[in-house]
Formats: structure tokens, C-alpha cells, sequence
């Protein structure tokens, strides 16, 4: 229980409790009914204040923070419309896992059932959007209110939690104060029972194809290290979703992995699974990949291993959930499994690897031209070639995240983020802000992002926030002037599109108006030449590249069918 102590202003028990949790960084933009947070923030020796240029990019940057720290990303937001803009990032932060605590002002309590200025039932609005929604009543709630937010936010699956403080609430003095760090912490998981893991063990001991599909919530460095563990006695083949990205270590990766898979199912690691007498899902979430795309007759032989029980229905029928930590269960397995079928021994297996790689010798036979536009796979493949292991790459949703997560490879856990259920637009740049911003010490490191031209613009203004924090930044626009990943859908199932055409900015003079340094990527011949003066500079760069999709609707054709092998 929390020492009584002299009363201490509920803004300041806030900040602590921010503090105490670890929070190093909050972001958000001031208003009057959040202005006495600010003002004690201000003076926190080792808290930052980013003030952002738009909540909702605010809360992109702090559920950046949440994925890759594990720590609750902060974002802060005043009444009315300040709290309303949150919506979208908290919802995206719900949806793919990210721990965040959203705090917004509202009206002092004596207006609380008035008509007046910015009066808005914030926590209806936001609460389906988040794990909990929760409003200080009273001054000595303080404490324990954002005790229980963080608790919530880190419980998996891990989400966004809203706080509402009244502006009186806030101004007012209480005697509970912030709890101890320890206490933010929420309880570990243990392993599933015995006999379920023995019969699991089992199950991966008779298996001819047996396959590791990870998910989002596999993407933890812990959760990654016990399955690295788990591969090195027993190398069973793998799948990633989007979100899983760099699970599997790049000597595992020549061997076991089969790439990930999302949206069609048209690839390789579609094959797989389809082929698989043996599917052990690893905190796999159907948001990012829903069950009846990649298992369409619903009659694949499934083990869902997990923190909490399965979405159960007529495509993902799991034979035994494994509960708890998924950590734990996976170190669990491997002390039990006695012998796997090894894939590089399978000639379908060995097929598929080849499959899997078999376009690097088409980038290779294909020669840039001085008047070609740039080709994805070839700006891939220059990227891939100067990016190192641990730098952290962030992906904005458009057709180049497609490109992007199925054909750039990351071989650290957190390295290569994107937004996958909810497909948001705009988390790219705030992402890469946010990434930069945690690195020890801030910004020492390069942080690569990329978007399409329309969701570049959805956040574009948080340039002046990257500039001004001193980021080392270089983003790329894969410019084609148009909402792409909605124009070529539209034309597979209507034979034209509508309502996509963009266009009209020059970005490389929009990023020196920030105080950035812009590039130009015209065409194929300057993209070594390009991305290497861009990457080269220190501090926030952007590079138009001019980009060539004659190819895009490659990405959803070809679908495989179970008859096929």
C-alpha cells in the first residue's frame, strides 16, 4: 500500500507514476485542460516533451515506443477535438499490441453534465478503442488510476489504455502519491500443464511437415530468444506474419524460414502451410492474417499457443491451446521434442527455398535505365545491401508496405515495423521519430522509414518534430501520385479505379521547407547513387523516389488452391 505522505498536486503524482514506470519520453500536444501536466513535466529532470504537430501522430510515436521498448509509449492530449484526434492511434495500438497510456484534460466536474466549451464524452468515444477507459473522479484516485492503466496496457495481449483527468482534478492535492516501480510491472505467465505440452511434443514428433507460424504477439525479444533456443535443436520450418518480422536469426534463415504471408495468399509461406500436417501458431492474432484466407477449408491441423485462448470458428479449429507464456511453452516444447523432420532434407521444402529466392536473380539480370522509373524489388535489394542488422527500417501501409514486409529481410526482433491490423495510414514517419527518439542516447543512430506519397501526407507535418528533436532520419516516398494499394485492387475487380489520383507536391522542396534535406530519385540509374547521399547524411532527409508499379498486380495474382502442392 502507498506511503502517506504531505499532499502533492495530482498532476505531479502523475508524473511520477510516469516516472516510476519507466517512461522516458511523452508526446503530445498542450491545451488548457491538460497545461498543469505539461507544466510539471517541463520541469522533470528525465522526462522528455516532444510536442508533436497532430495527436494522432502523437499517439503513432507512442505506440512505437510501446512495441519496441515493451515500456507503455505516453501520449497526451487536451479535451473536445484533442482527445477525439487520438482515436485512430489508439485503436491501431489495440489492435497490433502495443502497450499505451493515453492521457486527455476534460471539462472541470462541476461542468462535467453541461453544455460547454470543448465538453466531449471522451471515454464513450475512445473506450471501444482501447483495453480501458477510466476517469479520475477525485483527487486521491490519481495514483492508483495510472497504476492500473500501466498494468492493463502491459497485461497481454498488450493494447492502449485512456486516463481522463478533469482540469480541477488535476489543479487539486492529494496524499496517496505514486506508487513504487515495482508495482508497474504486470504478473509473468507460466507454462501450460504438463500433459498438454507432452502431448503437443508428441504431436511435433510424429509430424512429416511440422511448421512454426509466428505472429505478432512471437515478436518480443523474449519471446524470440526461446524460439532461436527452440530451432537450434530443432529445425523446424518457418512462417512469419508482417508483425513478426526478424524472429528468425539471418544462419537460421537460410535453412528454416519460408517468408511471411498476409493479404493474398499467393506465397511461398502460403504453400507451406497449406502442405503442413503440423501448424503451431505462435501468438498469431487473425487481424493480422485471418484464418479463412490461409486456411480456407478450415481442416489444417492446428496447435494455437498463446497468452489467452483462441478466436475459435469455422477456419482456425486448434486441436489444443497452449495458455500462458509463450516464452515459456516454447522452452517448454523444445526440452521435450524428441526428434522433428529437419526441411532441408524434404525435396517439396527444398523447392519452396528456392521459390522463396528466386527473384534476387531476376533483380540481378535486370539493368537500371536512365529513363525507367525505379523498380520496388530493385530498390530493395540496393536498400537490403546498405541497411546493417540493427537498424530499425519503419513502413508506412501503401502498396510499398507489401513490398516491403515480403521482400526486405530483418533478422532482429522489432527491426522492421509496420502497421498490419488495422493497416493505418501514417505511422511511418511518427514511427520513425519515435524509434530514433529511443535509442540510448537519442537520435545516435540511422532510422530508416518509408511511405507511399498519400500516406506521407497524413503525417508529413511531423517533419518540424523530427528536425527539430535532431533526428537521424532518412525516409523514402514511393512516389506514383496516387493511392496505389486501393487504385490496383480496384482495377481486379472493377477493371478501372476511382477516387485515387493524387499528386501535386514537390516533397524534396517540402522537406528543405522544414529544414530537412531533400533528394531526388528520378530513375533506376541513380538509385545506388541516391540512396547512399541520403542515408550518408546525418540528421532528417527525405528522397522522392519516383517509383514504378507497371508490375504491382503481380502481388495478388497467382492465388494458390489446397489442390495444389
Amino acid at each position: 500500500m502507498a506511503d502517506k505522505k504531505e499532499e502533492q498536486k495530482v498532476a505531479s503524482i502523475i508524473v511520477d507514476s510516469l516516472y516510476k514506470a519507466g517512461v522516458k519520453t511523452v508526446f503530445g500536444i498542450p491545451g488548457a485542460k491538460v497545461d498543469a501536466i505539461f507544466d510539471e513535466l517541463s520541469d522533470h529532470p528525465e522526462i522528455k516533451l516532444i510536442i508533436c504537430r497532430h495527436e494522432q501522430n502523437a499517439a503513432f510515436m507512442a505506440a512505437a515506443t510501446g512495441r519496441i521498448t515493451g515500456i507503455p509509449g505516453v501520449c497526451i492530449a487536451t479535451s473536445g477535438p484533442g482527445a477525439g484526434n487520438l482515436t485512430t492511434g489508439l485503436v491501431t495500438s489495440t489492435t497490433e499490441g502495443d502497450p499505451l497510456i493515453a492521457i486527455v484534460g476534460s471539462v472541470p466536474r462541476l461542468l462535467s453534465t453541461k453544455h460547454t466549451h470543448q465538453s466531449m464524452k471522451a471515454l464513450e468515444i475512445l473506450g471501444p478503442a482501447t483495453k480501458t477507459a477510466t476517469e479520475i473522479g477525485v483527487e486521491d484516485q490519481a495514483a492508483e488510476v495510472i497504476l492500473a492503466a500501466f498494468r492493463a496496457a502491459t497485461t497481454s495481449p498488450k493494447g492502449a489504455c485512456v486516463v481522463s483527468i478533469p482540469m480541477d482534478v488535476a489543479a487539486g492535492t492529494s496524499a496517496i502519491t505514486a506508487f513504487p516501480a515495482h508495482a508497474f510491472r504486470a504478473p509473468l505467465y507460466g507454462p501450460a500443464p504438463s500433459h498438454a505440452l507432452d502431448e503437443v511434443a508428441a504431436m511435433i514428433d510424429r509430424a512429416k511437415l511440422p511448421v512454426l507460424f509466428l505472429g505478432q504477439r512471437a515478436s518480443s525479444e523474449l519471446v524470440v530468444t526461446a524460439v532461436r533456443h527452440f530451432l537450434e535443436r530443432h529445425p523446424i520450418a518457418v512462417v512469419e506474419t508482417f508483425q513478426a518480422a526478424g524472429a528468425i536469426s539471418a544462419d537460421q534463415a537460410d535453412k528454416l524460414f519460408f517468408g511471411r504471408v498476409g493479404l493474398f495468399r499467393n506465397q511461398t509461406g502460403d504453400r507451406l502451410l497449406a502442405n503442413a500436417d503440423l501448424i503451431l501458431t505462435l501468438g498469431y492474432d487473425p487481424t493480422e492474417y485471418d484464418a479463412s484466407a490461409w486456411n480456407p477449408s478450415g481442416d489444417l491441423n492446428i496447435v494455437h499457443v498463446d497468452y489467452t485462448h483462441c478466436d475459435y470458428g469455422a477456419y482456425y479449429r486448434p486441436q489444443i491451446e497452449l495458455l500462458g507464456s509463450v516464452r515459456e511453452n516454447v522452452l517448454a516444447l523444445g526440452a521435450r521434442v524428441k526428434h522433428v523432420a529437419d526441411p532441408s532434407s524434404i525435396k517439396f521444402t527444398q523447392d519452396l527455398r528456392r521459390e522463396l529466392v528466386a527473384w534476387r536473380q531476376q533483380v540481378r539480370e535486370t539493368k537500371g535505365a536512365a529513363d525507367s522509373r525505379v523498380h520496388p524489388l530493385h530498390f530493395i535489394t540496393a536498400l537490403q545491401q546498405r541497411v546493417a542488422h540493427d537498424t530499425t527500417v519503419t513502413c508506412d501501409v501503401g502498396t510499398v508496405y507489401i513490398y516491403m514486409m515480403r521482400y526486405f529481410l530483418a533478422y532482429n526482433p522489432r527491426h522492421l515495423l509496420c502497421s498490419n491490423g488495422q493497416q493505418t495510414l501514417g505511422v511511418g514517419l511518427p514511427s520513425s521519430i519515435a524509434v530514433s527518439l529511443a535509442q540510448d542516447p537519442p537520435c545516435s543512430r540511422k532510422v530508416v522509414s518509408l511511405s507511399g506519397d498519400g500516406g506521407f501526407m497524413f503525417s508529413a507535418q511531423e517533419l518540424a518534430t523530427a528536425v527539430q528533436q535532431k533526428c537521424n532520419i532518412t525516409h523514402f516516398i514511393w512516389n506514383d501520385e496516387a493511392f496505389n494499394m486501393v487504385e490496383f485492387q480496384e482495377e481486379l475487380k472493377y477493371g478501372r479505379s476511382s477516387g485515387i489520383h493524387l499528386g501535386g507536391v514537390d516533397f524534396a522542396k517540402l522537406a528543405e521547407a522544414f529544414g530537412a534535406r531533400g533528394f531526388e530519385m528520378e530513375d533506376s540509374s541513380r538509385i545506388e547513387e541516391v540512396m547512399d547521399a541520403a542515408l550518408a547524411f546525418e540528421g532528417v532527409s527525405l528522397v522522392n523516389v519516383r517509383i514504378d508499379y507497371g508490375q504491382v498486380k503481380e502481388l495478388a495474382g497467382n492465388l494458390i488452391k489446397d489442390s495444389v502442392g
